[in-house]
């Protein structure tokens, strides 16, 4: 199984770390967040993997070198310009290819005790052109799924904004937070390059183009432990949740 982690950010809230490393090399009580990814997904099955570099991308290609993980890891190169989630999805696809199977998505400052191998086997279940991993936790923007989880809407809880423009809250929809993590199939690569104006984009911009032709569903996983450790509050969290269990 093939999966791509989007370490290429410049991390602004683990500065002063981020002045002069990337943040997928910060330590997580002592091991790199990106080695914490790498082992966690193969552990899973997933065998092949790209990672996207933009931020001290020279230190990651270092690391990489350093380490054997006995898998296919590839780069992808942003260093010219940093492309954003969206965008920097689109720029590895023809690394990615050949299109056997979907490609997991995931974001390097994530540590979960997600089910990813059955996140896999419902996304070609149900045969969506991608699906996301959601969950009930607390979060201050939310996606919104109809009843049979299909993506129709993105709600920013701080300031009460919805997207797309003009949408309304129908009877049946549920909330729920999408946790970086999600599986994309072909169908989304060709429509991402068709709708994009721009090579930089966010993916969650291309989830709410009204343009949008392709089937994006919900996964739900209940009881989900994530930690997102791109800020230091959090950090600190996963810190001492991997030294009680070491």
């Amino acid at each position: 199984m093939k999966a791509m982690i989007l370490a290429a950010g410049l991390g602004t809230r683990l500065r002063p770390w981020t002045l002069t490393h990337p943040k997928a090399l910060v330590p997580v009580n002592g091991v790199p967040m990106l080695e914490r990814v790498i082992v966690g997904l193969k552990q899973q099955g997933f065998d092949e993997f790209v990672v996207n570099i933009h931020h001290f991308g020279e230190q990651i290609i270092e690391f990489l070198d350093s380490r054997e993980f006995g898998v296919k890891i590839a780069v992808s190169d942003e260093r010219g310009r940093l492309l954003d989630t969206g965008g920097g999805i689109l720029h590895a696809r023809e690394i990615l290819r050949p299109w056997e199977s979907p490609v997991l998505v995931h974001n390097v400052d994530i540590l979960s005790d997600a089910d990813l191998r059955g996140l896999m086997e419902a996304h070609s279940e149900r045969g969506s052109d991608s699906t996301l991993l959601v969950s009930d936790r607390d979060s201050g923007r939310k996606l919104i799924f109809d009843g049979e989880m299909r993506l129709r809407g993105w709600h920013n809880l701080k300031d009460d904004h919805y997207r797309p423009v003009g949408f309304k809250m129908e009877e049946g929809y549920r909330e729920y937070a999408f946790s970086g993590i999600h599986v994309v199939g072909d169908k989304v690569f060709d429509e991402m390059s068709s709708l994009s104006e721009d090579e930089k984009f966010s993916i969650i911009d291309y989830y709410m183009d009204e343009r949008r032709k392709s089937e994006i569903t919900g996964y739900r996983q209940e009881n989900l432990h994530l930690i997102d450790i791109g800020k230091p509050a959090t950090l600190s969290q996963a810190d001492k949740l991997y030294g009680e269990t070491q």
